[in-house]
Parts: structure tokens; sequence; C-alpha cells
């Protein structure tokens, strides 16, 4: 597989089991599987699943797929980018897949506005992007990422995952994450909500005062001016939200 797409390959069983598992705690009827690689996870899957459809970019990878899985009835292979695929068609359905490093956050952001059609997400990550969508308001790891994700879906890490788990290995340690969606999104207008929480962030070390002044004069007078964007827990987000911008 090119480099250039970033993949690496899970190799160990007892995590590969224990993604299955957490996607499927019991037998489900559709998992939507991204970047399934040469079917490691797809084998487990399909043991829990009346149906894994497998989204995968590369067509030599797909060959191999096609030829490891061949005559299995419940597996739909489908070659694609996943960012231009409308997996809205396959939900209801539980996500599950090893993400590739290059284009995790563009995904993760298209899993989140699939909220609340799947009843869950299962999605094995880099480390630090797991430590940024759990983080706690006040630690470096907070961002735009996390209050995006807390806006749609409770979050937790399942397990961290080792270099030598892959092949090739990653310089950097992984973690599996779950995704559980709220029923619908904890704030009202959510599109324009992150939007204004993205310009907060904009500059990290900036106070909000910096960040917002020229779209928001009113920020001077309020209590939150002087605050970093990374101190604010979501709530607070939307009552700084409710004071500038539905008044505008």
């Amino acid at each position: 597989m090119p480099r250039k797409l970033g993949q690496h390959f899970l190799r160990n069983a007892g995590i590969l089991r224990r993604i299955a598992e957490a996607a499927a705690p019991e037998p489900v009827d559709t998992v939507v599987e991204i970047g399934p690689g040469k079917g490691a996870l797809t084998g487990y899957l399909l043991e829990r699943a009346r149906r894994v459809v497998a989204v995968e970019v590369d067509r030599e990878l797909v060959e191999g797929l096609r030829h490891r899985f061949s005559g299995v009835e419940n597996l739909e292979i489908l070659q694609a980018d996943v960012l231009k695929t409308d997996l809205a068609r396959y939900m209801p359905a539980v996500i599950a897949g090893n993400l590739p490093y290059y284009i995790t956050s563009p995904i993760l952001e298209r899993v989140l506005q699939l909220t609340p059609r799947f009843p869950r997400a299962v999605l094995l990550v880099q480390k630090e992007v797991a430590d940024r969508l759990t983080a706690r308001p006040g630690r470096r790891t907070y961002g735009y990422l996390t209050v995006a994700a807390a806006v749609f879906a409770e979050v937790r890490v399942l397990c961290r995952v080792s270099p030598g788990s892959f092949s090739p290995p990653p310089k950097v340690e992984s973690a599996v994450v779950i995704l559980e969606p709220h029923p619908g999104p904890l704030v009202a207008e959510p599109a324009r909500f992150l939007e204004f929480v993205s310009t907060c962030f904009r500059g990290k070390r900036k106070t909000l005062k910096n960040n917002l002044r020229s779209l928001y004069p009113r920020i001077s007078e309020l209590p939150e001016a002087s605050l970093r964007a990374e101190q604010l827990s979501l709530q607070q987000f939307e009552k700084l939200y409710g004071a500038l911008v539905r008044t505008v």
C-alpha cells in the first residue's frame, strides 16, 4: 500500500476482538467499517453483524479483500473515499475502523455529523487524538475537537494500543475510542455554535477578548474576556454564545 495513505495495519488479535465486541456487544444488523485494510478487523465484525459494509479507498487492498472474503455473502466491499461517501444511506449502523492518521480529524467530523443515526462508533486513532477527544477544560489537549465531539456524543477510551500491535509499527501510540451519540445535539444551532467555538480557539494562547473583540465588541464587558478558550466548558461556551451571538 502507498505509504502516503498513512495506514498501519492492526495485527493484535486481542485488540481486534475487543474492538469488534465493543462495536457489537450483541449481534447487530449493519456495521460500516472505515478503512478495512487487509481485513483483520473485518473478519471479527462479520462474526457479530448480519452485514458489514467495508469502505476502502485503495484498489489493491480492495482486490485483496475480495479474494480473502470470496463467497462471504454478508460483506459489501466498497472501493471509495470515505470522505466522499454518503454513509447516511447505511444508517442506522454501527461504525468501526482503524482511521488513517492523515485524515483522522475529517473522518471524525463526518462521523459526528451522522449523529444520532448510529448507536455507537468504535474507532482506532492516535493516542493524541483520543486525548483531545476526552480532555477536560484547562488541559493542554483541550480544544475545538473536544467541544465538537461533546456536542454530539459521549466519548470514552476503551484501551491503549502500543506501536508493536501494528504492521508496520507507527512512531506513536494509539487508542480505541467509543463514541455514543446523544439523542440530539446538546446545543441549539450546532453548526453556528461550532463556528463560534472555532473562532474562540483561533489563537489558542490568546484571551477570548483578543480572539473575539473584532467580531463581538461586547466580549470586553463579560467576565470571560480574560480567559482563554481552553478554560471554558461546553456549558460555558454555550452561555458565551448566547450572550454574544444570539444578541447580534
